[in-house]
This record gives structure tokens, sequence and C-alpha cells, in this order.
């Protein structure tokens, strides 16, 4: 009675250890005696107990902070950079079966792809096209990562270190540049009021009065500014004129 009652239990028990759950965002790569079968999941399935076991892979995006790297741009500028990485498994039996460990594979291609592209620009194009650099970088990693069912999403560089002799040159020519643009803007506006000069110096040329009414203008405002008494020699055609005038405005 003992060995049916032992009996019952093993033949209930057996198959209950080949049952496997595994929530949405995993998938269990199933082996049977040692050769791939397929890839299960997610939710409830059964293993074989003794001849099938499985390997879990998470299909989620994953983050890696790619340490920071001491690389040599393309015009010999040794700079520190940190970059972070997103990918994630779109096919879990090349992950598993075409290399030995995708994560750590991923984690160095992406270094060594970073210190290729890199090297491949120089630091201005580091430091404003950092865009373009990140989508290229991106490109590299996923083509290299293709093989093994791994998909980049994206790529971004976080952080550039510039060496501090690079900063203060860098600040040196930063300032250049804003004192260049400075007298640039300086000179244009010397020369727009250079232009009206000479086109009111060319206007009044042909009318002798209103020269003399600026003329007589300038003298008050030097007189208001120096509290100064002027004495004027006023040509007798401008005095004939504006008695003319005073004349012409007192007749009845």
């Amino acid at each position: 009675m003992a060995v049916v009652i032992i009996v019952l239990v093993v033949l209930v028990a057996l198959p209950l250890a080949g049952v496997r759950v595994l929530p949405e965002y995993k998938r269990g790569v199933v082996f049977r005696l040692g050769r791939y079968r397929d890839v299960r999941g997610p939710g409830a399935f059964w293993l074989i107990p003794g001849l099938e076991w499985q390997k879990v892979i998470d299909v989620r995006v994953d983050t890696v902070a790619l340490e920071g790297q001491e690389t040599v741009t393309k015009d010999s500028v040794t700079i520190g950079v940190n970059a972070v990485l997103w990918y994630r498994v779109l096919d879990p039996q090349s992950a598993i079966v075409k290399v030995s460990d995708y994560e750590s594979a991923v984690y160095q291609v992406a270094l060594t792809s970073l210190r290729t592209i890199i090297g491949a620009h120089a630091l201005d194009e580091v430091l404003k096209e950092r865009e373009g650099i990140n989508t290229a970088l991106r490109d590299v990693v996923d083509r290299a990562t293709d093989a093994w069912g791994v998909r980049v999403d994206m790529v971004e560089i976080k952080d550039v270190e510039i060496p501090s002799g690079m900063q203060r040159a860098m600040a040196r020519e930063a300032e250049a540049v804003r004192e260049k643009r400075a007298r640039l803007i300086k000179a244009d506006a010397e020369a727009e009021a250079s232009n009206r000069l000479n086109d009111a110096a060319q206007q009044m040329a042909g009318n002798p009065v209103a020269l003399e009414l600026r003329r007589m203008q300038m003298v008050a405002e030097v007189g208001a500014e120096h509290n100064s008494t002027t004495i004027l020699m006023i040509p007798s055609d401008f005095a004939d004129a504006a008695r003319a005038a005073a004349q012409a405005l007192n007749r009845p």
C-alpha cells in the first residue's frame, strides 16, 4: 500500500514539477537534451522534467551607463566621455545561442564604438554636433548587435570632460569672437552715422538758411551745456531774409 501511495505521489508531482510561469516581459528559451527547442512564454507552459530546461530572457528595454572613457579626438585632444545606452532583446534565441553573454557583449561593443566615433571627429564637432554623433554611434552599435537579436534604440553622450588648459583656450577664443563681433557692430554703426551726416550735409549745402538754423541750434545747445555767452556773426543775407519775414508777418 505504501508503494502505491509513493507511486501516485510521484505521478502527480512529476508533471507539476515541469510547470513554468513567466510574466509578460520575459521569455523562456527551451532546450531539450541540450538542443534548442523553442521560445515559450509569457504565461504558463510545461517542461518535460529531466529532459527540458529553460533560459529566461527579459525583453524589456534595458539602460546601461557607459563608464567614462578617455579618448583622443581627430584634432589630438584627449577628452573624457560618458554615454548612456538603451537596448532590448528582439530575438531571445539568438541572444542565448549566438553569444555567451549578450549583456557584456553589447556593453563592450558600445565602448569600442564610442572611442571610434569620437576619434573620427574634431573637438568642436563633438561639442556642437552631439545629436549627429549620437545617431552615428547608435547605427554602428545596432549593426554589430543585430546578429545577437539585440536592437539598440538610442545612445546618448551624457557628458564631455575637457582638459583645463583647453577650457582656458576655448574661453579666450570665445572672448576674442565676442570682441570681434562688438567691433564689427560699432564699425557698422559709425558707417551708418557717417552716411546720414553726409546726406544731411548735402541737403544743407543747397539751402543756406537751413544751414544757419542748424548752426544756431548747435550754438544754443553748447551754450546751455556750458552756461556761457556766445557771440555770433550772422551773414547779411540771413539777416535780410529774417527782416523780410518779420515785416511780412506784421502786415495787416
